[in-house]
């Protein structure tokens, strides 16, 4: 058992850092060992990582013996973060696609137990803000499932989300915004719900662990401010910064970009997260 995954329970706010899914060619040749087969990777990843956000979800929901094996083959303490199926997000009006929501939670995500994290909604660049079509879809959104605790966390990628009425919406509903570090999304920092969830997608080819150092230090510093309950000021908010908010669990997922990178960003992140905990607890001896 490497250190990373030794560090995972302990009392307080979780930083979980990950990646999207487990199965991508160039990672058998700069994370996966020499001749791992493919049928292990979800094994070897998931004691690598804290988190690993499951886009297949997206395209189809699974079998539930699907998320009882996934769930299986990963170690005590770990997640999965499952983006909701875009049958229910893409439905022309959201009030409409509770059926199919509660048919996707309901339909298997039990056999994940508490591996199951956040359910990640992510809305087209095509959908506008409507506060009232919003409303009535989160509304009826299950916050539990078999006695577990549900975690709903929104992303939102039309500009018209970038308003005040929006963040008052989504906290009245303690639904999590996901920060999304895009070229091409709005992006707000806004803390809308009980913990954070952070999408990176700024990878480059150029450096080895995806970012350089430098803005390694500068998320490692956001996660540990998010975990702690800070409002973080150099993002950008479409409201004013909260003055003290609770301790959070933190979500960050490296996503796209040089997406052969990302294993290697998410584990040189995780490490500096680490480090810092560290840090605080010997100082607070």
């Amino acid at each position: 058992m490497n250190d990373l995954f030794a560090t995972r329970t302990h009392h307080g706010p979780t930083v979980r850092v990950g990646i999207g899914g487990w199965t991508y060619a160039p990672w058998r040749d700069n994370f996966y060992p020499p001749k791992l087969v493919q049928r292990r990777e979800l094994e070897y990843a998931s004691r690598q990582l804290r988190a690993i956000e499951i886009n297949g979800t997206f395209y189809g929901a699974q079998k539930p013996a699907t998320y009882g094996k996934w769930a299986k083959e990963t170690p005590e303490g770990f997640v999965f973060s499952l983006k909701a199926p875009r049958y229910v997000v893409e439905s022309r009006r959201l009030a409409d696609a509770t059926r199919g929501a509660n048919g996707f939670i309901h339909g298997g995500l039990a056999e994940m137990g508490d591996r199951l994290g956040p359910i990640l909604w992510q809305l087209s660049p095509s959908r506008p803000f409507d506060a009232d079509d919003l409303a009535a879809f989160l509304d009826t959104l299950p916050r539990e499932l078999d006695g577990r605790p549900l975690r709903h966390v929104l992303e939102v990628r039309h500009p018209s989300f970038l308003d005040a009425a929006y963040v008052e919406l989504a906290r009245s509903h303690r639904i999590p915004t996901v920060f999304t570090d895009s070229p091409k999304y709005p992006s707000l920092a806004d803390l809308t719900g009980d913990f954070s969830y952070a999408r990176l997608m700024r990878s480059e080819d150029d450096h080895p662990a995806g970012y350089a150092p430098a803005e390694l230090d500068r998320w490692a510093g956001h996660a540990r401010d998010w975990a702690v309950g800070h409002d973080i000021a150099e993002l950008p908010h479409v409201g004013a910064l909260q003055k003290k908010a609770s301790p959070r669990d933190v979500f960050v997922f490296f996503i796209s970009a040089a997406k052969h990178r990302n294993p290697a960003a998410a584990m040189a992140l995780q490490k500096r997260v680490d480090a810092t905990a560290q840090s605080a607890g010997q100082a607070g001896r």
